[in-house]
């Protein structure tokens, strides 16, 4: 089961940016899925942004236009850019591997002024 660890998040103000990292401890070349999750406090885990191998990507619908989602294989590494960046995006983000079989976890975003 592949190991997943989260870094780059933080406190930042309304309309700023982000860039989390989610590093593998194996190969995500042959990893289907790999997607970021968000959980508010008090709020159900959801996902964010998918990647598919195969290059297709997907967003909920409060994201897209601000957040891209990108794979490095050769550094086995999911990204999550994260623009103009708004409150409502407070949350821990959490890594996942093919749709929650491995989780890391989680690195803490704060949007506020």
């Amino acid at each position: 089961q592949v190991q997943l660890v989260e870094s780059g998040g933080g406190l930042v103000q309304p309309g700023g940016s982000l860039r989390l990292s989610c590093a593998a401890s194996a190969s995500i070349r042959s990893i289907y899925a790999m997607g970021w999750y968000r959980q508010a406090p008090g709020k159900q885990r959801t996902l964010v942004a998918s990647s598919i191998s195969g290059g297709t990507t997907n967003y909920a619908d409060s994201v897209k236009g601000r957040f891209t989602i990108s794979r490095d294989n050769a550094k086995n590494t999911v990204y999550l850019q994260m623009n103009s960046l708004k409150s409502e995006d407070t949350a821990v983000y959490y890594c996942a591997a093919n749709f929650g079989s491995s989780w890391g976890q989680g690195t803490q975003v704060t949007v506020s002024s």
